[in-house]
């Protein structure tokens, strides 16, 4: 704990390099991402607009992508099992085309009529109304992000500490998503409330490392660091561990599961760096100075 200490007191404003240059990466790959696609995510067609069919049966994945990728526009397929057998028992095809064509194609590669209910359920989302959707979305992030740098503020009264927290939150979330592009995951409406959560999980050990160094009197800076990162890193890794058991089991099950547990994965991991090296770092300056 000393030697780690010492190594802290001199090193601890060069380790911000590290988080500062992965920040500044995923600013300028999202940059041409957005310049490139028109936006900085992957829409699914819960975002764009489109036709969603579900084909009850133990239909084949690639045969179907294979048949339906150049007859339909940008054609997504997801497989759904049964949690309890581990049978597959339908295909989910997301397609940018209209329900009508959508509906003659996989006709086609069914070589059966669809039945809404008996084999098959379909769905059409409009572009307006997805695209009204989405920007609501935005709305509701934007605010939350709002009233959680209005708690902060209220909480710790200074600007320096209550930035540092904002800026981690802010990070993690710049940082996943750029992760969540590189991976090429279509974000649906579930994504966006993943994000949502993953504020709430960023700054709580974010508020905890400042209230344990700025308001605690006992013990050195360093003690009060080592304090709140034996608590902080608990409820992380805590948090971390039930997510991936659960984004095992339930990943054959359900895509839109798969997709929140994904983002909170990434989100979780991402927080560790910028909470115990971006942030330790920023308040540990001011203390310092204070």
């Amino acid at each position: 704990m000393i030697k780690f200490g010492k190594f802290h007191d001199k090193y601890y404003k060069l380790l911000l390099l590290v988080p500062i240059a992965i920040l500044l990466f995923s600013l300028v790959y999202l940059f041409v991402f957005n310049a490139q696609n028109d936006s900085f995510i992957y829409k699914d067609v819960s975002l764009t607009g489109g036709t969603s069919v579900t084909i009850y049966g133990d239909w084949d994945k690639l045969q179907a992508g294979e048949f339906l990728k150049d007859k339909l526009d940008d054609v997504s397929i997801k497989q759904i099992y049964n949690f309890s057998t581990g049978d597959q028992v339908a295909l989910i095809i997301e397609t940018k085309s209209d329900m009508e064509i959508s509906k003659i194609n996989i006709e086609e590669f069914m070589g059966e009529e669809l039945k809404e209910g008996v084999n098959s359920n379909m769905e059409f989302t409009g572009s307006s109304l997805s695209e009204s959707f989405y920007k609501q979305l935005l709305i509701a992030v934007f605010i939350a992000f709002v009233f959680m740098a209005l708690v902060v503020f209220l909480l710790f009264r200074t600007m320096i500490p209550s930035l540092a927290v904002i800026l981690s939150a802010i990070t993690d979330i710049i940082m996943t998503l750029m992760v969540v592009n590189l991976l090429g995951i279509k974000m649906s409406t579930a994504g966006i409330v993943a994000f949502l959560m993953l504020i709430g999980y960023s700054v709580d050990t974010d508020i905890l490392l400042t209230n344990r160094i700025l308001k605690r009197g006992e013990g050195t800076i360093n003690d009060r660091i080592y304090g709140a990162f034996k608590t902080g890193i608990t409820m992380t890794l805590t948090s971390l561990t039930a997510i991936v058991v659960a984004f095992i089991i339930i990943k054959p099950f359900s895509g839109v599961l798969t997709q929140i547990f994904t983002i909170l994965i990434i989100g979780l991991s991402f927080d560790i760096l910028n909470t115990w090296i971006t942030n330790v770092s920023i308040i540990k300056w001011y203390a310092n100075k204070k």
